[in-house]
């Protein structure tokens, strides 16, 4: 037994220092991160530098890392910076969805990068895509495993602005969440 000693604490440190390294990228930080990223250049500083240290392939934390490339674009000056920053973001996106093509909260946060970029640019091109995905976890809810939080903020935003049709806004308000 004394002789297996060191491998167990060996498996027990690097245990601990893969958790240790997964601890940053929860989705309930990432969440509020990203939203005050939306709000804040040195917070959306913070975060994608931050993400721009994720190497893992978790399709929603990726997701998050291209979210943080598409608000860095929000804060750049250079047209051509701009530019790159949401090719980055499509890339990484395009990456998260083919890892897990169902998961909402993916569709959501492309959906809501590609909203805003300009029509001109042809970056756009998922949107009837992400909200179809959207909508129909929305109606499958709670078995859709989102949580209700994020199924009311994925609806909420749906409903404003110019993102649905009018029969699809009536299929989103008669969804009790």
């Amino acid at each position: 037994m004394l002789h297996r000693l060191p491998f167990i604490l060996l498996l027990f440190v690097v245990q601990l220092a893969v958790a240790g390294s997964a601890s940053g990228y929860k989705l309930s930080e990432l969440r509020g991160e990203y939203l005050e990223a939306s709000k804040d250049e040195e917070a959306a500083q913070r975060f994608n530098k931050k993400m721009s240290a994720y190497k893992e392939k978790d399709p929603v934390v990726l997701a998050y890392k291209a979210a943080s490339e598409a608000v860095m674009a929000k804060y750049v000056w250079n047209p051509y910076s701009k530019l790159k920053q949401i090719k980055t973001a499509a890339a990484i996106f395009e990456e998260a969805v083919e890892l897990d093509s169902d998961n909402p909260e993916i569709r959501f946060l492309r959906f809501t990068v590609e909203h805003y970029v300009p029509r001109y640019l042809n970056l756009s091109q998922n949107l009837e895509e992400d909200k179809s995905v959207m909508i129909s976890s929305l109606k499958a809810h709670p078995k859709s495993g989102i949580s209700t939080e994020l199924a009311r903020t994925i609806r909420d935003f749906l409903l404003t602005k110019d993102h649905c049709t009018d029969a699809e806004r009536n299929t989103l308000q008669a969804i009790e969440i």
